[in-house]
């Protein structure tokens, strides 16, 4: 096993081709040069690192994106996740050649695409209370309680499965409505978990690099008969992280 100070080459991504790709001239993480290793007709953009585990820092964290930037202005990339450190640049190399078909597949099937995350949120101020007016069979619930004092908590427990239920219920419909409209244009799209009570969906949307002015209005359109209860907000472009799948276990300088 080598130590963590031992260093070794860090991945950024996997492209088609042996030509520079606009690489050249970027520093990458610890202030390194940039360069390719290629095999047949695959390359890998790595720089070397000083040690072995990287901290998840923000100034590593930056570094690693914009190299992703650069690389995606010029080209399609399989974005490798931070932090993915290999022994050598043969162990690379090696990995490049053992997985040639993995990687061209994968390349086809993000060419000339980037990724955009869409999440839609509730942004009533008391989500309760915006249930509870939209859905009466909640808003009786609680009205059965008002003004009582002697509520169990096990009614209190039931109101609040109530409430889960229709919120989840909603979470649904309202996805579907939206994923409807996406991939009835060819948007495909990856379900991520959502986060907080307020957070309706939360997706990643794989869209053509030219086409992000079509991506917004396509955005506009799902978002038409939704009322001010709710927010849409995109961001992007990324490298298209959440349709690849760049594992490189073999070569980890950690092992």
């Amino acid at each position: 096993m080598m130590s963590a100070q031992a260093g070794g080459t860090y991945l950024y991504a996997v492209l088609a081709g042996s030509e520079g790709a606009g690489e050249t001239e970027l520093s990458g993480i610890e202030g390194g040069a940039v360069y390719r290793i290629t095999a047949g007709d695959i390359s890998a953009v790595v720089g070397r690192v000083s040690r072995a585990r990287l901290r998840p820092e923000r100034k590593h964290l930056l570094a690693h994106q914009a190299v992703l930037r650069r690389l995606m202005e010029h080209t399609t990339v399989l974005p490798a996740a931070f932090g993915l450190v290999a022994r050598s640049d043969e162990a690379v190399r090696g990995r490049l050649l053992e997985n040639q078909e993995l990687f061209r597949e994968q390349l086809a099937q993000v060419a000339g695409k980037v990724e955009m995350g869409l999440k839609v949120r509730w942004s009533a101020p008391n989500l309760f209370d915006y249930f509870v007016a939209s859905h009466p069979e909640l808003g009786a619930a609680r009205d059965r309680m008002k003004g009582r004092h002697d509520i169990g908590r096990e009614e209190l427990i039931e109101v609040g499965k109530l409430f889960e239920n229709l919120r989840e219920a909603d979470r649904q419909a309202h996805s579907e409505r939206v994923a409807a409209v996406l991939q009835g244009r060819g948007v495909e799209l990856k379900w991520n978990p959502t986060r907080g009570e307020t957070e309706v969906m939360n997706l990643s949307c794989l869209v053509p690099r030219e086409g992000l002015d079509a991506f917004e209005k396509l955005i506009e359109a799902a978002a038409e008969g939704f009322d001010d209860h709710f927010t849409f907000e995109f961001n992007g472009p990324w490298a298209p992280h959440s349709f690849t799948e760049l594992k490189l276990p073999a070569t980890s300088a950690q092992e």
